[in-house]
């Protein structure tokens, strides 16, 4: 089967590999590695110290290889074809899967998928955290269901900051600087063979942008970089950093995510049938394409209504911080050029006016340019990424939608990628689960739906292994931490008995703003210390995530909770891990018994840790807010609170507290600790297998995707959603 876009590059980094083994350069510029265990444990058995180190296939391949033993031993040999044949076959089947058969030859092109951030592996830090996780399954489940996409972002030299936390609890932050010859992206060619770069006015000048491939299974992703010497020593810093915190310096980043986006695309000759802007970050590809219809003489009213009719938008929060503006005048200025669009093909202008009254927010004020409220108005289709998430959007944005609503389309996960791997083993060995083909499952080979079967001693080993490994990791990041603090010794020694995977651990992780309420679980210091300290039924609890650089009333949540870890009321019980990444947030959504999360409701727009913790049979303890309100069935968890709240932040703080005291008390602990004669948890097994079996296909990226396909790809490329194969029914069962 042909590449369902194609995209010429040049060619990899110049290490040197054996004819034999040729095969392994196709691997590792191709992040299919990422979700295929197999794939990377062959680079693994390469160099298993630069691996370590790494996780990075390229460094392997890159460091001084012996490759004599290995030509010589049949056992790595046969893997190395398997794994590439294994490579191939998916390649080359696209056209077995749903959509393909279904609606292929009716798109007139592909899904053009635009966003700031894509998270496919810790190896790859162009990433920061929920928005980029998402984005990044998304990928990987349209290459699993061969769905038409091209994915458009920025290539972050710098990456997201790295997170250290000093000996008083303070978040300190520090930039890596990529070298882009150790991550898996190509040079983008033009049609001409020539590396390609797309023009970007500014005031006073015009930039450009090369742009690079990183290929994710089947699909391309996109990426525009603005730091090579074509650009003033000025401009080269654009693509830097991710969520830089500079207002004009971001405008800056989604003109280019946006308007370079756009005509990277058309340089290739790409011509999507329809554009998705997750998000409102690349919301000028809309100006830039309603000014390719008026270069093309196309009235402008109608050049309005011709990019609408093919543009669909998701909207992820309904915290007005996530939701980007700018103020009117930097936007009149800074996108001015732009917008008269000097430098581009079919030189035509979009009134600088019209545009900002299209981007006027909910609260119509005039010094203002929403990139959400312009992103609204000029789509065909928007959902919001839960169904409590979408009624708060429509009452959010009830005004501008003009009698439209807000689809809700809750967000899913890619299980293979957050499945561990005893996990999956036991999935596949036992159930024949086939991970890679979720949406190829008719009704008797849905896997999700016989996890009752799995055997309780073998399912609790897989969890405990799990478990294991994540004890391990967070000694060791705990030992660096503290060793760098200055601790003595012994102290360092006594790490070494912490972090049992006997006790009863809970887990939270995520993003330190303050509306997540980390802090939640210390209303009550003594309540808690008595809890965690129990003789014979303790309870450890890990913590990890990152506040943003600006945000520092987040920075303070992440200090205190550091200090309440060293105090002696809960010392050797609350963990602080630092650096919060794709690796630690495996690790522990694998790893852990519970997964803690207790929001202010409704502010939590959806949430997917929950959902990776869960179809490793982790259970979920939630606030009912975003998608655990759908998710929750009553015996697949538990609820903290209700579905009624006060507007007292206070009281409502203390309320929640208060039933999440109970819960752990009165259900979870004793629950856990509840053993038969031969130490399994019997009743605890129950509910892990009901948290799988109503998250596996509910929760995945693949159900999420049919649902993105039929409620708005389809009516956005004007191909009727009657017209869709046999619709999957989705029960509360999964």
């Amino acid at each position: 089967m042909e590449p369902l876009v194609q995209v010429a590059t040049q060619p990899g980094a110049p290490f040197r590999l054996p004819p034999q083994f040729e095969g392994l350069r196709r691997l590792a510029y191709n992040v299919w590695w990422m979700w295929h265990p197999r794939a990377a444990l062959l680079f693994q058995r390469i160099d298993a110290n630069t691996w370590t180190r790494y996780r990075n296939p390229i460094a392997v391949l890159e460091s001084a290889i012996s490759w004599d033993p290995l030509l010589e031993d049949p056992g790595f040999i046969a893997e190395y074809e398997d794994v590439v044949a294994d490579l191939d076959h998916y390649l080359a089947n696209g056209a077995d899967h749903w959509f393909h058969r279904a609606h292929a030859r009716q798109l007139g092109g592909p899904i053009a998928y635009f966003c700031a951030e894509f998270a496919f592996h810790e190896s790859v830090g162009i990433y920061s955290g929920g928005l980029g996780v998402l984005a990044g399954d998304h990928m990987k489940s349209a290459s699993d269901m061969a769905l038409p996409v091209v994915g458009v972002g920025l290539l972050y030299r710098k990456g997201y900051f790295r997170q250290s936390i000093d000996a008083d609890g303070h978040q300190e932050h520090a930039y890596p600087d990529f070298d882009l010859a150790r991550l898996p992206v190509l040079r983008v060619l033009d049609r001409l063979g020539d590396p390609l770069f797309v023009p970007v006015e500014l005031p006073d000048r015009v930039i450009t942008a090369a742009v690079w491939r990183l290929q994710v299974g089947r699909v391309p992703v996109l990426l525009l970089d603005t730091d090579h010497p074509g650009n003033d020593e000025s401009d080269r810093p654009i693509t830097h950093i991710l969520y830089v915190r500079g207002r004009e310096m971001r405008l800056h980043q989604e003109l280019v995510l946006g308007a370079g986006g756009t005509r990277a695309l058309r340089a290739l000759g790409i011509a999507p049938a329809v554009w998705h802007l997750n998000e409102g970050h690349s919301a000028f590809l809309l100006v830039e394409r309603v000014r390719e219809h008026v270069a093309a003489r196309m009235p402008l009213e109608e050049a309005w209504a011709t990019v609408r009719r093919s543009s669909v938008f998701t909207i992820h929060t309904p915290v007005s911080a996530g939701n980007e503006r700018f103020d009117a005048d930097l936007v009149r200025r800074v996108a001015g050029p732009l917008c008269a669009g000097g430098a581009a093909p079919g030189s035509a202008s979009v009134p600088m006016e019209e545009i900002l009254v299209r981007g006027r927010g909910a609260d119509d004020d005039p010094a203002q340019f929403d990139m959400t409220a312009f992103s609204l108005r000029l789509a065909n289709g928007t959902n919001g990424v839960s169904r409590l998430h979408a009624q708060t959007a429509n009452d959010t944005w009830e005004r501008l939608l003009g009698g439209r609503t807000i689809k809700p389309i809750t967000n899913g996960v890619h299980t293979p990628t957050w499945v561990g791997r005893a996990m999956r083993e036991l999935f596949e060995r036992l159930l024949d689960a086939d991970l890679d083909d979720l949406d190829g499952q008719s009704d008797a080979e849905r896997f999700w739906d016989r996890v009752g079967r799995l055997p309780d001693a073998e399912l609790w080993e897989a969890h405990l292994h799990q478990k294991r490994e994540l004890s391990v990791f967070a000694r060791q990041r705990l030992t660096a931490q503290l060793a760098r603090h200055g601790e003595a010794p012994a102290a360092l020694t006594e790490i070494g008995q912490w972090l049992d995977p006997a006790t009863l651990t809970i887990g939270f992780a995520r993003r330190f703003a303050t509306y997540k309420r980390a802090a939640l679980l210390f209303s009550d210091v003594d309540r808690l210390a008595r809890l965690v300290h129990d003789a014979n039924r303790p309870v450890q609890f890990i913590f990890a995530g990152k506040a943003h650089p600006a945000d520092r009333p987040g920075q303070q949540v992440i200090q205190s909770i550091f200090a309440r870890s060293r105090s002696p009321e809960l010392r050797g019980r609350i963990f602080v891990l630092e650096d919060y990444d794709m690796r630690v947030a495996k690790l522990m959504v694998r790893g852990v018994d519970v997964w803690l999360n207790n929001p202010r409701r409704p502010l939590e727009a959806s949430g997917t840790s929950g959902m990776k913790a869960s179809v490793n049979g982790v259970l979920n303890l939630s606030v009912l807010d975003g998608w655990w309100d759908e998710g929750w069935t009553g015996d697949n968890g538990w609820a903290i609170g209700g579905r009624v709240t006060t507007p007292d932040e206070g009281a409502q703080d203390w309320a929640d507290a208060l039933d999440l005291y109970r819960i752990l008390e009165e259900e979870v602990v004793p629950r856990y600790y509840d053993r038969g004669a031969d130490g399994l948890p019997r009743a605890w097994l129950e509910l892990m297998r009901r948290a799988m079996t109503t998250t596996i296909w509910r929760f995945s990226t693949t159900r999420m995707l049919h649902e993105y396909a039929e409620q708005l790809y389809l009516p956005a490329a004007g191909i009727a959603p009657a017209a869709t194969a046999k619709r999957r029914v989705v029960t509360e069962a999964g």
